[in-house]
């Protein structure tokens, strides 16, 4: 599949499967999937560490993101507990996904099963500037999800 940018990350694969790949040209995630030796019964209000299989090097500047797939959560109630999970240009284990059934049912979590999507983002450091005054908006101090309209 062609892409208009591209960078190459080093992976070591000691999964059962292929590596994630985009589904679409527009994809911003690539699924992973559930790289285990038994199925795994996930109870209501059950969390779970699910290995991939996956190990990743990330160039510095760079985090993994490891978020829900909509539709594993709309259909069955099953998320990513610590949504993003964030994987550091320095980490070097492997990628383990913690998922959670907020569902009154249970879920069998079967190998090679996608269980979320990964996508690759580039962030920055800051350095805090102590000041004793912000500059004004006409936000100001309106509070969560107050845009004053």
């Amino acid at each position: 599949m062609p892409f208009l940018k591209s960078m190459e990350i080093k992976i070591v694969n000691q999964s059962k499967h292929n590596l994630p790949e985009y589904q679409t040209i527009h994809s911003a995630g690539m699924d992973l999937r559930a790289n285990i030796t038994a199925d795994i019964i996930l109870r209501p209000l059950e969390r779970v560490l699910v290995p991939t299989g996956l190990f990743i090097e990330l160039p510095e500047g760079y985090e993994a993101q490891i978020r829900p797939r909509s539709g594993l959560a709309l259909k069955k109630g099953i998320t990513v507990l610590n949504t993003p999970g964030t994987i550091d240009a320095d980490y070097r284990g492997e990628i383990g996904v913690i998922l959670v059934n907020l569902s009154a049912e249970e879920f069998i979590i079967k190998d090679g099963e996608r269980i979320c999507q990964m996508v690759i983002a580039r962030h920055e450091h800051i350095q805090w500037k102590a000041v004793d005054a912000l500059n004004e908006t006409s936000r100001g101090t309106g509070g969560f999800g107050h845009t004053g309209r």
